[in-house]
Order: structure tokens, then C-alpha cells, then sequence
């Protein structure tokens, strides 16, 4: 084989793990405190709507081998050698980076508000933060936003369909799909790779979910060892927490029918 040849092998060898990583690591994120917190949404009595479960729990069962094989030992190694503050800032900085299509969801959702905290949250953690290694805006009273595409087109009325978890990257729906697909295409890091050679992209990428698995290494496998079921543990806590972020946006009308539930919640049976 030619060297140039080897190299774009190795580089596609690379681009393959990489994606397993991120996948992992998405599908492996824990839903976040404030969800369990709140008040439980109407929705939270019905039966999730998941008519594809078969075929769910099967790819369920090949992300949560990538995770417990791969992607949990190589964030065990991490988090042995990286103290938790660095890791902090590790996940600030990409946080801070993430701005740009949370600015343009804030908007599409007409938050102008919420889009200028923002911006000032990135003014801030940029500067005096340095770099977004110190999240200086939220100590200051301006949360973090979390909005994208996939809360963008709930908010404008696009039902979420059936449940869905989708190969390396968990679990989803086809709205949640759609809206991950643009949310990836506004993204810095998207754009990264047409810059820089993939020998710095993809390191730059896998420290990313690296990092983020080693932070949520406590909490996923608390939830593993809670759960009866951790296939419909997942499915439960992900539509819950998707259900509250978007309500945090559009209010629910008095009424509403039951088939127009934005994740299309079927009445549990008895």
C-alpha cells in the first residue's frame, strides 16, 4: 500500500472511532438533575409511544456495548489522570464554542432575550472567563442556554413522532433527528475539519467525548444499577426531560387533543 494511501486508511480508521465515540457518549449522557426536580409534566402518566421497540432495543443493546467496552474504560483511564476542575473547563470551553447555533435557535424561537444572554454569556466567558475555561457568566447570574433545532421545531409545532434510538447516537426521534442533522451543520467543530489536517480535528473531537463521558461516569452507572429496565429508563427520561425543554417555550393549550401530544403520548393501558 502507497503511503498516502496508508494514511487516508489510518485517517478513515480514525474517523470511524470517532464517530463510536461520539455516539457513545451521547447516548451514555445523563439527563440532567434539574429534570427529576420539576414538577412531572400530564404527559409523564401516559405510555411513551415507541411502536418500533423491537428494533430500538436492539440498537440500544449495540450502543450500550460501544459504551461499556470502549468508551467507558478509555473515561475511567481519563478521569484517573485529569482532575474534575480541569475537566470542568475542559467542558466550559466547548460549551462556549457551541454558542453560534444556540444563538441562531434562540432566535428562530423568537427569544431575542434569551439570545442576547447568550451572546453575553460568550462576550463574558471569552474574555474574563479565558477562553470559556471559567463559566465567570453563570456566577453572574446569566444560565446557560440549551436550546437547538430539535426544540426549534417543537416550538413551532412539528410533532416528534415515534420514539427512536438511533445507531451510535441513542436515543432520539425523527424531529430530534432533523434537528441534530442542522444543529451539526451549525457547529464550529463541523467546519474545523476543513481547516486544520484530521490529525488535530479528530484529537480535538475525541477530547471533547472523552471528557464529557468521564463527567457523567457516576450517573450513568448509578441509573444501570437502579434500573429494572435501563432500555425504558432512557426512553422515559429522555422524552421527559425533550417534553419539559420544549413546554419551557411554547405553553401547552387548554384542551389539546391527545394525538397532537408533541411526542404522541398513547394512554397507558391498565
Amino acid at each position: 500500500m502507497k503511503p498516502r494511501r496508508a494514511v487516508r486508511a489510518a485517517a478513515g480508521v480514525a474517523r470511524i472511532a470517532g464517530a463510536l465515540a461520539v455516539a457513545a457518549a451521547s447516548q451514555a449522557q445523563p439527563i440532567p438533575d434539574r429534570v427529576g426536580e420539576t414538577a412531572p409534566p400530564r404527559a409523564e402518566s401516559r405510555a411513551v409511544y415507541d411502536p418500533w421497540e423491537t428494533m430500538n432495543r436492539g440498537i440500544f443493546a449495540f450502543n450500550e456495548f460501544i459504551d461499556r467496552y470502549l468508551m467507558e474504560p478509555v473515561a475511567t483511564g481519563w478521569n484517573a489522570i485529569v482532575p474534575d476542575p480541569a475537566q470542568r473547563g475542559i467542558s466550559n470551553v466547548f460549551a462556549n464554542i457551541a454558542t453560534p447555533h444556540r444563538v441562531a435557535n434562540d432566535l428562530l424561537q423568537a427569544k431575542p432575550r434569551k439570545a442576547g444572554d447568550d451572546l453575553g454569556r460568550f462576550a463574558i466567558n471569552t474574555t474574563i472567563g479565558i477562553l470559556g475555561i471559567f463559566d465567570l457568566a453563570s456566577t453572574w447570574g446569566i444560565p446557560p442556554g440549551d436550546e437547538d433545532f430539535g426544540q426549534t421545531l417543537g416550538v413551532w409545532g412539528a410533532p416528534a413522532g415515534p420514539y427512536l434510538v438511533l445507531p451510535l447516537l441513542g436515543p432520539s426521534s425523527p424531529r430530534d433527528a432533523a434537528g441534530l442533522a442542522v444543529d451539526t451543520a451549525l457547529s464550529p467543530e463541523f467546519y474545523v475539519a476543513y481547516f486544520v489536517p484530521w490529525y488535530v480535528s479528530y484529537p480535538i473531537t475525541g477530547t471533547r467525548v472523552i471528557n464529557a463521558r468521564s463527567l457523567a461516569l457516576e450517573t450513568v452507572r448509578a441509573e444501570r444499577a437502579s434500573a429494572f429496565d435501563f432500555y425504558a429508563a432512557v426512553r422515559s427520561a429522555y422524552v421527559q426531560y425533550r417534553a419539559n425543554q420544549i413546554r419551557d417555550r411554547a405553553q401547552e393549550p387548554e384542551g389539546q387533543d391527545d394525538n397532537e401530544e408533541l411526542y404522541h403520548l398513547e394512554e397507558e393501558q391498565e
